[in-house]
């Protein structure tokens, strides 16, 4: 009897063991047919693996190097180095002519090769230089010479800012977050109501502003929407506001920043003199009237137009070395001293705008280093450009007051919500408590 029971389980396992091993092959073979038959219906081309893009070619078959354009560094220095004869840099200039200017390449901008090996030797199929973060130039090599500027897609974002100014407001927006950009552009803004070189510790300011974006990295200021300059327990608000001839900065009862010069014809800066009747030259020796204010700065630094005018002179003198000056109407004259180099196109009897660079910083004439010296005319006497009474650039017309007002609340609103940085002071109070 328990052999028949014996008998009859071993002859259950053999029956199961036949049935799963006969599944698993026929549900393995169904399986890859059904495999092969879905890779059979899918495009070659959709398995192949996604080719690289780079500056909008194919580069999967190519060689890539990026460099940055050294001093001195030409077109022809580059391309050279990749086997490009010097024929095909001629043509490449001359097609390039009309799209950009192949003698503008400039120190420390970056630029990427792309190349095949031949023979052993690289040889280069496009050169692609970037001026700027928001654009490249692609000279095309491959198979005929072609030269095309390309934008990448900039996005405009909106950002704040605050401090309580420890020693200077340039310090406290670039420890913040700013950039020396963006303290130009208030120092600008602020330039008739405040005078950046004494501001005090403990003044505070917002500003509301946007920037643009590629790639999720900001690549420069776009605008100063409103911001807010608490001077000496002062509040100084500014609105950006157009009415018509392009944005301009107003106050709280919509009077203009602006006044009919800039305040600093250079970037927001250090005055290293002032004018004075009476001051001891560093390069004479002697004591005599410095009738001009000096702003220090870096050798080479752009000059700007303080204001619309007409070229009277731009010259090379010997004491005041390369200088330019701007008559701007019957009353009001202004001079530029020591340029190290007057800009393209200023000459005599040309016509400026406000901002228009007109120079460069340098130290020609009697200079004991590089500085440019204001001096400023009125009514043909030479006056302090700090002191002089300006009249304002146009207000807030009747036109516009309504919508300006209601745009100045909304600016307020959005300043009163961006808070100041908590001080070291209240950092420290809050870990005793």
């Amino acid at each position: 009897m328990n052999r028949k029971i014996f008998s009859a389980l071993i002859l259950l396992v053999l029956v199961l063991l036949t049935y799963f091993f006969v599944f698993e092959y026929y549900a393995s073979s169904e399986l890859e047919g059904k495999a092969k038959l879905e890779s059979d219906s899918i495009p070659a081309e959709l398995l192949q693996p996604d080719p690289t893009i780079l500056y909008g070619m194919v580069v999967d078959s190519f060689q890539v190097q990026e460099h940055a354009v050294k001093r001195n560094q030409s077109i022809s220095d580059i391309l050279l180095a990749y086997n490009v004869s010097h024929q095909t840099i001629f043509q490449l200039a001359n097609v390039a002519k009309n799209v950009f200017d192949v003698r503008k390449i400039a120190p420390n901008k970056k630029y990427t090769v792309i190349y095949q090996d031949v023979d052993s030797l690289p040889s280069a199929t496009a050169l692609v230089y970037e001026p700027n973060p928001e654009e490249y130039v692609v000279f095309n090599l491959k198979d005929s010479i072609n030269v095309y500027v390309e934008k990448r897609p900039v996005e405009i974002k909106e950002k704040a800012i605050s401090g309580t100014i420890q020693s200077s407001l340039y310090e406290e927006i670039l420890k913040n977050g700013g950039t020396p950009e963006l303290v130009d552009l208030v120092a600008d803004m602020y330039g008739w109501q405040i005078d950046f070189t004494k501001i005090y510790p403990g003044d505070q300011f917002k500003v509301l502003f946007t920037e643009r974006n590629i790639d999720g990295k900001s690549v420069g200021v776009e605008e100063i929407l409103g911001a807010e300059l608490i001077h000496y327990n002062n509040p100084f608000l500014s609105v950006a506001f157009d009415q018509g001839d392009g944005v301009d900065y107003f106050d709280e009862e919509g009077k203009s920043l602006r006044k009919a010069f800039l305040r600093y014809p250079v970037k927001f800066t250090r005055i290293s003199s002032r004018y004075t009747a009476k001051r001891f030259h560093p390069v004479q020796k002697r004591y005599k009237a410095h009738l001009g204010t000096d702003y220090a700065a870096p050798t080479g630094t752009p000059i700007y137009a303080a204001g619309d005018g007409v070229i009277t002179k731009a010259l090379y003198e010997k004491y005041n070395g390369r200088n330019v000056k701007i008559r701007h109407n019957a009353t009001y004259s202004t001079q530029y001293l020591h340029m190290n180099r007057i800009a393209k196109g200023i000459s005599p009897g040309s016509k400026v705008k406000q901002g228009q660079l007109i120079g460069y910083v340098g130290s020609t004439g009697l200079a004991s280093g590089p500085h440019l010296c204001y001096r400023f005319w009125k009514n043909g006497r030479q006056v302090d450009a700090m002191k002089v009474d300006l009249p304002p650039s146009e207000p807030i017309k009747e036109d516009y007051l309504s919508t300006f007002n209601r745009y100045k609340s909304y600016i307020r609103s959005k300043l009163d919500q961006i808070p100041y940085p908590e001080s070291e002071d209240e950092v420290l109070m809050a870990g005793m408590q």
